[in-house]
């Protein structure tokens, strides 16, 4: 072997030359795409020429038959495989020809999803939730979700199974290498240039004659219009069908029926035409000048719900008679119990307003109001008969003489002297009783009545009494308060309390009366308006001795007491002593 050591010579600068042409025209990195030529193929492997690596790479023939190129795979032709390594544990080197054809697929999409371009795909089967689409180009597998198929429901999609056709990209997720296209998307953008081009010869106020019912729902009726351009399917909202209410556009339409249409608005973005019947036909609220608000008319019910009923004074001109203008003495009117479809009733029209094309009316304006009739004839301080209509865990409700109206009975004025809750338990419903009048209020419908009222008020056994007047008591019972005690003569009970019973606070003990006893007491404070009384047996004791000690002292009483007169003496002397 020639070893050369003159570097400088043509021979070693040629050579020189030669190998880094050679290694320039192939850079040899793991994870790249490079070209190998074909040398040798048995029955197992596929040997490949690349250009820089120290030893063939092989491929597994069954890895050609899978990527499709079996026919292409011969000698001296020329494939692409992913350098994985240039030298394994084993010293060979690793390729694959299924990568790089993945990577390379992988690629045309990214470009074709950055450039917003369209793909060749086709349906190869289905799977959950859609089905498996195949790029034609890279044989790239794809997935199109169920509602990506269409724009609209298809009971089958065995047609669609092979047939090469055009997918949108509407997701590629780079990390798992995952792909999801839309047929959707291209049969909606088809039609949306076809529709976009019949949108176009119309124009609002436009007459569409003979469209055609083609379904409707609950909001609406959709008619399908027939041009020289093709077809159109438009709304015609449940407001724009008439001027009379309509419940659902069944009422008035069948299935393949024709009816003029008038176009009333157009949605370039959105595509769509919306559609008036009802526009085609005069307008009733123009007749709104012929009514009077305070005038009783004639209406006809078309329909009833939770909150009122919807009446009509004349075709097409609907008004609203709510729940709370139904009754003067029912607060939750059922309108279903009071009125049925179809009812001719008289009501009173309250409001007109023509901005808001509104109309209010009164169906109990037309009856006089019970609220008013009863405060002419039972003014407040009446009696008037009752009925116990229900009660509640603080009141009464009474149904009051002839009118179909509650009044409040609070339990507070069923007695003077009774509990208000043991009170209210001797009541039920149907038992009559006489009351009085204490209160009207017309405009809120409320009325307020008293039973104590009619009886003699037991607080008047003190009208004639004043602040330390004595008075005897009998005691009902004691506690650590204090002793509940009953004048003699009056109904009512008071407490002494504990401080108020005697003056030697030893005395002072409740427990000292078993209830039954006898004594006396003074009144300390009362109060005739606010009905309060305050009896003390300590007041009357000071008041006794301040009695005792003024009737039976003398004013020459301790005179003759050591130094009793000192005092005066030294005043004396002060004095004297000032004015020198």
């Amino acid at each position: 072997m020639e070893i050369y050591k003159d570097l400088s010579s043509p021979e070693t600068k040629q050579f020189e030359e030669l190998l880094n042409s050679q290694l320039s025209k192939n850079k040899i990195e793991e994870g790249k795409i490079i070209e190998g030529k074909i040398t040798k193929i048995t029955n197992k492997y596929v040997f490949l020429f690349i250009p820089g690596l120290k030893s063939e790479p092989v491929i597994d023939v069954n890895e050609i038959k899978m990527i499709g190129i079996k026919d292409e795979a011969v000698e001296g032709a020329t494939i692409s495989v992913l350098l994985e390594k240039i030298e394994d544990k084993n010293g060979d080197v690793i390729v694959s020809a299924l990568k790089a054809q993945k990577i390379k697929g992988w690629n045309k999409l990214v470009k074709c999803y950055e450039n917003n371009e369209l793909i060749n795909g086709k349906i190869t089967q289905k799977t959950k939730g859609g089905v498996i689409v195949e790029h034609v180009e890279t044989g790239s597998l794809m997935f199109c979700p169920g509602s990506q198929i269409s724009d609209k429901p298809m009971k089958s999609i065995d047609h669609l199974i092979g047939v090469e056709q055009k997918f949108a990209l509407i997701k590629l997720d780079m990390v798992r290498g995952n792909s999801v296209v839309s047929r959707r998307q291209v049969v909606s953008s088809n039609k949306k240039e076809d529709k976009l081009k019949i949108i176009e010869k119309f124009k609002v106020g436009d007459i569409i004659k003979d469209a055609v019912v083609k379904g409707y729902s609950s909001f609406g009726c959709f008619f399908e219009v027939n041009t020289p351009e093709g077809t159109l399917d438009t709304l015609c909202h449940l407001q724009e069908i008439s001027y009379s209410r309509v419940n659902h556009p069944d009422e008035i339409f069948n299935i393949g029926e024709k009816h003029d249409l008038k176009v009333i608005s157009i949605d370039m973005e959105k595509l769509q035409v919306g559609c008036s019947i009802k526009q085609l036909s005069p307008d009733p609220f123009e007749h709104i000048s012929n009514y009077e608000i305070g005038k009783t008319y004639k209406v006809k019910v078309v329909k009833i719900t939770d909150y009122g009923c919807f009446c009509e004074l004349e075709a097409g001109l609907s008004t609203l008679l709510h729940s709370s203008e139904m009754s003067w003495t029912k607060k939750n009117v059922s309108p279903k119990k009071l009125f049925k479809l179809g009812d001719q009733i008289d009501c009173v029209i309250t409001e007109i307003d023509k901005e808001k094309r509104r109309v209010s009316i009164s169906y109990k304006l037309t009856s006089e109001n019970p609220y008013k009739t009863l405060e002419d004839n039972y003014p407040v301080g009446a009696d008037i008969d009752a009925v116990v209509s229900s009660s509640n865990e603080y009141a009464l409700y009474v149904k009051l003489g002839e009118f179909d109206i509650d009044g409040f009975l609070h339990s507070n004025d069923l007695s003077f002297t009774g509990k208000p809750e043991e009170e209210l338990g001797k009541y039920k419903k149907g038992d009559k009783l006489k009351v009085k009048i204490l209160e009207i209020k017309s405009s809120e419908q409320k009325i307020r009545v008293g039973l104590k009222q009619l009886q003699k008020d037991p607080f008047d056994w003190f009208k004639d009494k004043k602040i330390n007047d004595p008075i005897t008591v009998k005691v009902t019972s004691s506690d650590a308060k204090g002793l509940m005690v009953k004048p003699e003569g009056c109904e009512l009970e008071f407490l002494i309390k504990k401080s108020q019973i005697a003056m030697n606070s030893a005395d002072a003990r409740p427990g000292r009366f078993v209830g039954g006893e006898r004594i006396d007491a003074a009144i300390a404070d009362l109060n005739l308006e606010k009905r309060k009384v305050s009896l003390s047996i300590k007041l009357l004791e000071e008041l006794m001795n301040a009695k005792a000690i003024k009737e039976h002292s003398s004013p020459l009483s301790g005179k003759n007491l050591p130094f009793s007169s000192l005092s005066e003496q030294l005043d004396d002397k002060k004095k004297k002593k000032e004015s020198e």
